[in-house]
């Protein structure tokens, strides 16, 4: 089991992103004797999703939708399903505009080197 403050510096994030994911209940903790955050290793897990999801830009609105939805059960898959097909085909846009910047930004340093000889 881990603490609040193990967690966010195992994951790189803030303690009071912790706390803020639990109070729009993107993930639940437990709680200790005293009333303390705890986290397993399948909050770790979690966590570490929903970082990739925020990572390449899923709306907290839709992390939240999901999170509702995995609670809800497994008769939600489906949903899931739904939501993370949407995301995969938004990120694979972001990935072809991507390229298609990276690609012209190359062509035109290409060009600024062939003209200072570089």
């Amino acid at each position: 089991m881990h603490t609040i403050g193990e967690v966010a510096e195992l994951l790189g994030i803030s303690t009071h992103t912790l706390r803020y994911y639990e109070k729009e209940q993107i993930i639940i903790p437990l709680r200790d004797a005293s009333g303390d955050r705890r986290y397993n290793e399948s909050h770790l897990k979690w966590l570490h999703f929903v970082i990739k999801l925020k990572e390449t830009q899923m709306p907290i609105a839709i992390i939240k939708k999901y999170a509702s939805l995995f609670q809800e059960g497994e008769h939600t898959a489906a949903e899931r399903l739904k939501l993370l097909e949407e995301h995969k085909e938004a990120i694979q846009q972001q990935m072809h505009t991507l390229y298609a910047a990276d690609q012209m930004l190359e062509n035109k340093i290409t060009a600024y080197r062939v003209s200072i000889g570089k």
